[in-house]
């Protein structure tokens, strides 16, 4: 993208003392007509470039307007280079990989010592993942609408949006866009979408609002659960809800209250602690818990027979 690559040129200017537009467009592989606009472009915007024909000659910012090249310290490169590593680990392309080298490259002088912050978002499903995320990032730039199959508590449907964000969020991917099925801005997780195609291209005049990712706005309260804990579940608690989510009992069982979103993503979770766990409240939930543990033991019972 240009914008991308403008901000890249300029990265190297601020590194470098001089360089050259064969120098840039090698590296940022262009036609060096296109890096000439690109330098048109950064002067238009206000930044003192000076070029100069010749021997000895290249592109270089005016001696008295050089920004300090302290603006980025040694410890803004690692944070800058461990952002891009991140979005490499889901990445289907190579894109950000030569992004931080085209960065490295004229900053070595930033970069010492080993990373010291490395962060991987890729998830189990990295494989079906990694083409989600490179066809949506495509479907946004091109402002194409797309298609997907959606997987729901409330069914199986077929939904168009116009995506406008990728989001990373509660250790998961999701699109926003707006739903020609709902006529709303909606969010969608990508590990729910399958078959995603590109269908038509959209004006991009819509009046986008930024999404609302306020836990309490996508996942609203709906009642508060109380239940009792065995010892062994200590660091599940405290893994999840943190060390203050629990009163821990005279026979060192552990009292935990809390509010929850929905009963099935409740369900889900007492039914994986096993007998680890006894519910209190709401009633609900327990005459639940108790109807799906009793048609599980009738059916192994039957096996059994």
């Amino acid at each position: 993208m240009k914008i991308d690559r403008l901000i890249g040129i300029l990265s190297v200017l601020l590194q470098e003392e001089k360089t050259t537009a064969p120098e840039l467009a090698e590296r940022f592989e262009v036609s060096r007509r296109t890096i000439n606009r690109d330098i048109e472009d950064l002067c238009k915007a206000g930044i003192p470039i000076r070029t100069a024909q010749g021997t000895g000659g290249g592109i270089s910012i005016m001696d008295g307007y050089r920004m300090d090249r302290t603006i980025l310290t040694s410890k803004d490169m690692q944070m800058i280079l461990a952002g891009l590593r991140s979005l490499d680990s889901v990445s289907g392309s190579s894109y950000y990989g030569q992004l931080m080298e085209k960065i490295q490259a004229g900053s070595s002088e930033f970069i010492t010592g080993r990373d010291s912050i490395l962060i991987d978002l890729s998830s189990w499903y990295r494989e079906s993942l990694a083409p989600k995320i490179e066809t949506i990032q495509d479907a946004i730039g091109l402002r194409k609408t797309i298609r997907f199959k959606y997987y729901s508590p409330g069914g199986d449907t077929e939904r168009e949006i116009e995506p406008y964000y990728l989001i990373f969020k509660w250790t998961s991917w999701y699109v926003y866009g707006y739903c020609l099925m709902r006529n709303d801005f909606r969010l969608f997780k990508l590990n729910r979408m399958d078959s995603i195609t590109h269908i038509a291209s959209f004006e991009g005049n819509r009046e986008v609002p930024l999404p609302d990712l306020s836990s309490e706005k996508v996942f609203p309260a709906k009642d508060r659960v109380k239940a009792l804990f065995d010892p062994s579940m200590k660091w599940q608690l405290v893994e999840e809800y943190g060390v203050d989510s629990f009163m821990e009992q005279g026979d060192g069982s552990l009292l935990f209250e809390h509010e929850y979103a929905d009963d099935e993503g409740l369900l889900s979770w007492m039914l994986s602690c096993r007998d680890k766990v006894t519910v209190l409240e709401p009633e609900r939930i327990r005459e639940k818990l108790y109807q799906i543990t009793s048609e599980i033991a009738k059916k192994y019972e039957g096996e059994r027979e």
